[in-house]
């Protein structure tokens, strides 16, 4: 609901700023009229779909002369757009000026769920006064914590009362939150494997062709920078839950999880011979054929070309 106030479609966009423009012009009209005397006609000023610059500057002389648009003169959705561009300190100082649309509560909630998409508190019954601005406040602070500490910040999402200690909602929250860093995060999953297992069950690869699906795990889910027991668990869980979710193709091809799981080590390990400086003779696409094939016996020339090709073309699957 809060999203929907301050991210309008550009149509509408446009509409109000074609309206707040031709306001503006009849006013400089009025004004060059009680000059002069007389009636003095302007030209129409153009609107260039949703610039919010060329807005502020609709004024003749621009700030040089007359000054930037007030946002509280603008429409409300339009004020709420401009400020869902500022952070929080920002919005924090905003408030300070724009008292009505620095502290409006439909903006706050746009904000948090349009940055953490998944918290266990948005589905709690929320107390009389509860204000979206001090969530943001909260939720900003807890990924800084988890940034330093990745125990510690979960932790505070937890005190708080925004996340409820289970692998499920853990996993939701990290899943559809983009402002955890990764090597915390990282190491969080290898310690928390019943989180990394609900994580792995939100991935959808259906119709997802091998080395793409690969990618979009690894864009969640770091990689670790060394072969090791959680790089073999990652691309375990992936190969299973990518045959889940694609149990027709992989029936059609004859795979299994364990020759996905064969697969998807030697795309890593051509990914790395084919991106890296340091490897002067490349992996030809007839050694990977010959390669892969000695492994995984069920697949097919065509099929282990094309993810030759893939990565080839693409580059690396954990990059």
């Amino acid at each position: 609901m809060g999203q929907a106030l301050w991210r309008l479609p550009p149509r509408q966009q446009q509409q109000l700023q074609e309206e707040l423009a031709d306001r503006l012009a009849d006013q400089e009209a009025g004004q060059e009229q009680g000059r002069d005397g007389g009636p003095q006609r302007r030209a129409p000023q153009p609107c260039y779909g949703p610039d919010i610059y060329h807005l502020l500057r609709t004024r003749i002389g621009g700030k040089e002369r007359h000054g930037f648009i007030d946002l509280e003169m603008l429409p409300p959705e339009l004020g709420i757009t401009i400020l869902s561009y500022l952070n929080a300190t920002d919005l924090c100082l905003a408030g300070c000026v724009w008292q009505d649309l620095g502290n409006d509560e439909y903006l706050w909630q746009g904000l948090c769920k349009s940055t953490w998409g998944h918290c266990s508190i948005y589905n709690k019954r929320l107390p009389a006064g509860f204000s979206y601005r001090k969530l943001y406040l909260q939720l900003d602070e807890g990924c800084l914590t988890f940034n330093a500490n990745a125990q510690e910040g979960i932790s505070y999402f937890m005190f708080k009362g925004i996340l409820v200690d289970h692998p499920k909602e853990l996993a939701k929250f990290i899943f559809y939150t983009r402002r955890l860093n990764w090597k915390m995060l990282r190491v969080y999953l290898d310690e928390r494997r019943d989180v990394l297992d609900e994580l792995v069950t939100l991935h959808n690869f259906s119709n997802q062709f091998l080395p793409n699906a690969l990618r979009d795990f690894f864009r969640h889910i770091h990689a670790p920078e060394e072969r090791g027991e959680y790089l073999e668990t990652l691309i375990t869980k992936f190969s299973h839950r990518f045959c889940t979710c694609n149990a027709g193709l992989v029936r059609d091809l004859g795979l299994s999880p364990d020759a996905v799981y064969v697969l998807c080590y030697s795309l890593i390990l051509l990914s790395i011979d084919l991106t890296s400086p340091h490897v002067k003779n490349k992996m030809s696409k007839r050694e990977f054929i010959r390669n892969t094939r000695r492994a995984a016996h069920n697949v097919s020339d065509d099929f282990v070309g094309h993810l030759y090709d893939n990565i080839y073309l693409i580059g690396h699957v954990a990059a």
